[in-house]
């Protein structure tokens, strides 16, 4: 999956958790990105199997959808936490790198990371991140 989609899919999800459901105008507010083109990522999600659309037009993830969506979303915190704690960046460079840097990092790089940080921060979630992140 390119870094877009896995960009509409954390989206979806972190709208889900704030209002409890999720609109094509919702994400392309939050994206900032024109209607016809979330219009068309959405189009691309549902053939790939990641979202469903009702017919009152709410987005839901589908099982491999959220499980996707989530795994990218939990790489953002854990390098917005990372960037906070260890290199000392401002929150917001942090959540700023983060979304380009949670796109390529491999695995075993985010679990070395992972252990890192509840190493040497096991409260890192609750110390460096905000429930907004």
């Amino acid at each position: 999956m390119q870094e877009s989609g896995e960009n509409y899919l954390e989206t979806i999800l972190v709208i889900k958790e704030k209002k409890g459901f999720v609109r094509s105008v919702d994400v392309a507010r939050e994206l900032n990105f024109s209607k016809p083109s979330v219009s068309r990522a959405m189009g691309i999600l549902r053939e790939d199997g990641y979202i469903t659309m009702e017919p009152t037009g709410e987005i839901r993830l589908t099982e491999k959808g959220k499980a996707r969506a989530e795994e990218i979303y939990g790489r953002h915190r854990l390098l917005t936490a990372f960037l906070t704690a260890v290199a000392g960046v401002p929150k917001p460079l942090a959540e700023e790198n983060a979304c380009r840097m949670e796109h390529i990092l491999d695995q075993e790089v985010a679990d070395g990371i992972r252990f890192f940080m509840e190493e040497h921060y096991p409260q890192w979630e609750k110390e460096f991140l905000t429930p907004d992140c």
